[in-house]
């Protein structure tokens, strides 16, 4: 029994270690590559860009999320952020929404082959705290530039 778990333990390490070679290896010859997939984003710029990608129809907190990091991008990061704002039902066949493979609300700041999603920050502080995503946003902008 033992020796059949230590088997399984080392297929599933060399599955792993696989999959992992793979999916980096795609990314670095220009591939496509998951932002959640642990790999890394191809690079194409040394300029931060924030996407915020959306559907047609948005609740207040989706509203919100766009409308501070916008707003935030504008005022404090003007001529060295650019700000996207997509939607993502309407632009089904828009490159990025397929690179980064967006099937929901996300909020994403890239520059080169780095990569941060705000997503999270954004819903939770936008409407009710949107001191707190700002300072969350130029911290995470300060530290790319």
């Amino acid at each position: 029994m033992k020796k059949l778990i230590s088997i399984l333990s080392i297929l599933l390490f060399i599955g792993a270690i696989s999959a992992n070679a793979q999916c980096c290896s795609g990314s670095a010859k220009g591939g496509p590559s998951a932002p959640a997939d642990g790999c890394a984003v191809t690079p194409q710029s040394s300029e931060v860009k924030a996407y915020y990608f959306h559907a047609t129809k948005r609740c207040v907190t989706c509203e919100a999320v766009e409308k501070v990091a916008k707003e935030t991008i504008e005022e404090n990061y003007k001529g060295k952020v650019t700000f996207e704002s997509i939607n993502r039902e309407k632009e089904k066949d828009n490159p990025l929404v397929k690179k980064y493979k967006i099937s929901g609300q996300t909020l994403l700041l890239v520059k080169g082959d780095k990569m941060v999603d705000l997503t999270s920050a954004g819903f939770m502080n936008a409407r009710t705290k949107p001191e707190k995503f700002e300072k969350r946003l130029k911290s995470e902008i300060d530290a790319m530039l």
